[in-house]
């Protein structure tokens, strides 16, 4: 009994093989669950247009329950020798079942079967990054408002600027997460649409009801024209990486920053002993290796489109075994991304503020801006007012008033996060 969904009868050079099969029997074990759910509504369909018995669904629909259990209770492999999960399942049918086993390919591809499977498999992953990027920004908001009044130095090159607050430093990070959310949504969007029945790219001469199949597993729409549904592998793919990257780029960007407050030079922020790490020779050392690894890992995330668009770039239309390098990329990245979050959520919630950071004379100019618009509120031409501060500055008179009072949309004063929640829930809504 041939093992290859493809094979003629003649075995392939194993050296060939095992190259060509790569890293696909462990990567393909996040399939098989959907590959299980894709074959039962393809066979659901091929009995509704008389390519199957009744009673040949009924038995088929059965033994794929079982396999669908083995699977959720982690006693499922891909045995030695078999190529992929398809293979794997198939072989299991018709090693139960005979005959019968060998139809459920009937009016599909290998091709439009390992894009159903990825669909489903990215749409659930997406799911469960929006929840953890979701977690991350409730903590964030509950953070900026627990802390909206507490100023802080805000920076511009690196030289102290103007006041700013641990309220509006933790607002803006959940603000960026929502605008990553949007090219979440995108990418969920990509991803509900249904390829099964596009077969190799050309569609089949079978009477396959699409529509039907679509219903079945809950995926919004059709890719319609088969040809596109075919080069969408790689563009979901592309897609979905640039929604990490950008998710990445936020934790990178909030890793860097507490990597350097917490430094004694800034000294803004500190976290628990038990979530820092030591030196082998200096005993007095709190390292922040948590949001160092989580900067490098996210910095590396931040490649994956470019490393996505390099291996698909310039192909033509119609499958390519280059797209199962896919796999290897994507896959690795979402679990490193989903860790990230996970771990930026948990040390967050562990913080320490260093609420009189600000009383330091060193942030004494922090204040100019506000004696500036003091002034000019007063009735002082602004430009005067900004010569009359600067001198004070020069001549080393300046003394700061330390009280701020801001109330625009934004501001430290009014950090709208209700406006900002609002905007996040709606980008999400999709996704849960």
């Amino acid at each position: 009994m041939s093992e290859k969904l493809w094979s003629k009868g003649i075995d392939s050079d194993k050296s060939v093989e095992e190259f060509t099969v790569g890293c696909d029997r462990e990567l393909d074990l996040k399939l098989a669950r959907y590959d299980v759910l894709g074959s039962m509504a393809h066979i659901r369909m091929l009995q509704s247009i008389g390519l199957l018995e009744r009673p040949e669904l009924d038995i088929l629909l059965k033994e794929m329950e079982t396999v669908l259990t083995k699977i959720e209770e982690g006693d499922f492999e891909i045995e030695e020798g078999v190529e992929d999960i398809h293979s794997q399942i198939e072989l299991m049918l018709t090693r139960k079942l005979g005959e019968v086993g060998k139809k459920i390919h009937s009016g599909r591809s290998r091709n439009d079967q390992v894009l159903v499977d990825l669909k489903l498999f990215f749409k659930n992953e997406i799911k469960d990054i929006a929840k953890l990027t979701e977690q991350l920004f409730d903590t964030l908001i509950e953070l900026s408002e627990a802390n909206q009044d507490i100023l802080m130095p805000g920076y511009t090159h690196f030289q102290i600027a103007m006041p700013s607050s641990f309220g509006l430093w933790f607002g803006a990070y959940a603000e960026s997460l929502t605008d990553d959310a949007l090219l979440l949504e995108a990418a969920y969007r990509h991803a509900n649409q249904n390829p099964l029945g596009s077969a190799a790219g050309y569609g089949s001469s079978f009477p396959l009801n699409r529509i039907m199949t679509t219903e079945l597993l809950e995926i919004k729409t059709l890719h319609f024209n088969s040809s596109a549904a075919q080069m969408s592998r790689g563009k979901t793919e592309r897609t979905l990486g640039y929604a990490m990257a950008a998710i990445a780029g936020t934790l990178s960007k909030l890793a860097g920053d507490i990597c350097l407050y917490m430094s004694q030079n800034f000294g803004f922020v500190s976290f628990p002993d038990e979530l820092t790490t030591g030196s082998s020779i200096m005993p007095h050392k709190k390292n922040p290796d948590i949001f160092e690894l989580i900067r490098g890992k996210c910095n590396r995330l931040q490649a994956l489109p470019n490393e996505l668009t390099l291996l698909t770039n310039n192909l033509p239309s119609g499958y390519h075994r280059d797209f199962q390098l896919l796999k290897e990329i994507v896959f690795p990245a979402i679990t490193e991304l989903k860790n990230c979050l996970v771990m930026s959520d948990y040390a967050l919630r562990n913080i320490r503020i260093n609420a009189s950071i600000i009383d330091n004379p060193l942030y004494d100019y922090l204040f100019t801006v506000e004696d500036v618009n003091r002034k000019v509120l007063s009735g002082v031409p602004f430009r005067d007012a900004y010569r009359e501060i600067g001198k004070q500055v020069q001549e080393k008179t300046y003394r700061p008033n330390r009280k701020v009072h801001h109330t625009h949309e934004g501001s430290i004063g009014n950090l709208c996060n209700d406006r900002i929640k609002e905007k996040m829930k709606e980008r999400l809504r999709l996704m849960m």
